[in-house]
């Protein structure tokens, strides 16, 4: 049995590729020719160069594969095109799952996000069932990836064996990129975080996200959601668990979201019209941070059997792996 993964030079895929290969599984990735391929050094697996956005690529890559875990998203709060967040996210995810159905792949697995999902008003932890429209979509990452699943909701009910995962926010080592957590984390670690706003967000070892899609994979229902998460904590608190784990200081000080929202309104202009280059305040991030992203976790725990390793363990591997692979200046 040959497994294709997309997005394997992720942080994610990256991990899932790495738990695959020492199931001794045989592993086809397909990344693209300029894509950083740290997170696939020293592992016995097949490159295959392509784009979500070449449907030839894609045919040529899925050939022979029974198995398919599309990982790969354009993730970002920022970009000087928005048109790519489509292209990629929405577009190139109907294109895999379509030559997938044309190449009678038997098991497909595909990365959402919790962000596509809703919470409920009175502050619970929202779950796979809790209702949610495009309308409550902040910026272009979120809604493309709700238009993504909705594809992918629809090939499901049109045949295709696809199951859906949705990803809270992993943590631990790997994060080459950074992901906009991995980046919070470093600047901490850097003593650039003097202040914080009230807002929150659901943590997971990323390690056990990799497992939660091999899970899904195995035991999945098809056309089913499953929420991968874990752990419901304020930044607050994640700011004191990285206090503890580093010594740095965790900031004193909270922001309000009426204050910082003009400031993240005037960098994402300056970026826009003069730099070209990510706001060091996203926009779409403070406004995402109105709400608290809790979720319930439960259903992929009790059907998959979701790994929970402790939270404050995934955040000091990846503080450690962040220090010893240059990511922090002091």
């Amino acid at each position: 049995m040959t497994t294709l993964v997309t997005g394997a030079t992720g942080f994610i895929g990256g991990a899932l590729v790495r738990q695959l290969v020492e199931s001794g599984a045989r592993v086809k990735t397909l990344i693209r020719k300029e894509a950083n391929r740290r997170n696939l050094e020293g592992l016995p697996v097949e490159i295959v160069f392509g784009d979500l956005r070449d449907r030839e690529s894609l045919r040529a890559a899925l050939k022979g594969c029974t198995r398919l875990y599309h990982v790969a998203a354009y993730y970002r709060l920022w970009s000087p095109e928005p048109r790519i967040f489509y292209e990629i996210n929405v577009q190139g995810t109907k294109n895999i799952l379509e030559s997938a159905r044309e190449n009678g792949v038997e098991r497909v697995v595909y990365t959402s996000t919790v962000g596509t999902l809703g919470l409920p008003n009175d502050g619970r932890p929202g779950n796979e069932e809790t209702p949610v429209s495009l309308g409550d979509m902040v910026g272009h990452y979120k809604r493309s990836k709700y238009l993504a699943e909705q594809e992918a909701l629809r090939m499901a009910r049109n045949g295709l064996p696809v199951v859906i995962v949705n990803p809270s926010t992993p943590v631990g080592p790997g994060d080459i990129k950074p992901t906009p957590t991995g980046q919070m984390i470093v600047d901490f670690l850097q003593r650039g975080m003097p202040a914080y706003i009230d807002t929150g967000l659901n943590l997971i070892d990323v390690e056990d996200v990799a497992k939660g899609h091999i899970l899904a994979a195995e035991r999945g229902g098809v056309g089913e959601r499953y929420i991968l998460g874990n752990q419901n904590l304020t930044l607050r608190e994640i700011f004191a668990i990285l206090e503890k784990i580093s010594g740095v200081r965790a900031p004193q000080i909270k922001l309000p979201h009426g204050l910082v929202l003009p400031l993240a309104q005037i960098q994402q202009w300056w970026s826009k019209r003069i730099t070209k280059k990510p706001p060091r305040i996203p926009l779409d991030g403070v406004r995402m941070a109105k709400r608290f992203m809790f979720f319930d976790s439960s259903r992929a725990v009790r059907e998959l059997g979701l790994p929970q390793n402790p939270v404050e363990l995934a955040l000091k591997r990846a503080v450690n792996w962040f220090l010893e692979n240059g990511y922090v200046r002091n």
